[in-house]
């Protein structure tokens, strides 16, 4: 990105694209308002129109896009581009969060498994699927958050979603020794990456979860080229 501190006022208001590299335990809410705090800072606003495009749960890392100004109209056609991750699922285990968020709830044998079998059913996921988001999650259902209803304890039912996933690509390396994948996916639009790890472990006869995620792609977009939120203030040349 170019030298944020020589943008005029009039520049960020007609609209700027920020690449930012969101770090692991902040929320993408905390990433955008530490964003907006430096520029209402810097550019002396009480308001400026700001917004991402495509949530990252706060144990995920990398890519969100930040659209300022102007440019908040465009935050639909960015949310339904295609996003690339990294990670790392384990096996054998499972959470009521699909992830590290919440501790562990089951253990599952994992004896049987062999890499050829981690590899094949890998295929079955690829495609335009049916995926049941997870219920520690943001979607709303008749005006609550999903993740209310869990952390109440209450049982509440959870439409399938259709997704698409265009590649699930893994490593096994790690499988004898520690009992995890890495992988690579291309995915579509409102597609979990934990609760494909969830899915994943049950086609394996087992269990599993997301120990690791990272976002490193939205469309062409490469997280390569972001900026962390406090490389961000650096640049705007704000404390």
């Amino acid at each position: 990105m170019e030298n944020l501190s020589e943008l005029t006022t009039e520049q960020w208001l007609e609209g700027q694209l920020l690449l930012v590299d969101k770090p692991f335990g902040w929320s993408s809410f905390q990433a955008v308002n530490s964003i907006k705090w430096a520029l209402r800072k810097k550019l002396k606003l009480k308001k400026i129109k700001i917004g991402h495009a495509g949530t990252l749960d706060p144990l995920a890392s990398g890519l969100l896009i930040i659209c300022v100004g102007k440019f908040t109209k465009k935050i639909p056609t960015f949310q339904g581009h295609p996003k690339t991750y990294t990670g790392t699922i384990s096996i054998g285990k499972t959470t009521p969060s699909y992830d590290l968020e919440t501790e562990f709830d089951k253990s599952f044998e994992t004896a049987h498994i062999n890499i050829e079998e981690l590899q094949n059913k890998t295929a079955q996921f690829i495609g335009k699927i049916e995926q049941v988001p997870p219920l520690f999650s943001a979607l709303k259902k008749d005006g609550k958050r999903l993740y209310e209803y869990a952390r109440e304890g209450q049982e509440t039912e959870i439409k399938a979603r259709k997704i698409e996933i265009h590649s699930f690509n893994i490593d096994s390396a790690k499988f004898i020794t520690k009992k995890e994948i890495d992988f690579e996916v291309v995915c579509s639009k409102g597609t979990y990456i934990r609760s494909l790890a969830h899915d994943y472990g049950k086609a394996l006869g087992s269990g599993a979860h997301l120990s690791a995620l990272r976002r490193t792609k939205i469309g062409e977009h490469d997280v390569t080229y972001a900026l962390t939120p406090e490389e961000v203030k650096k640049s705007l040349c704000v404390n």
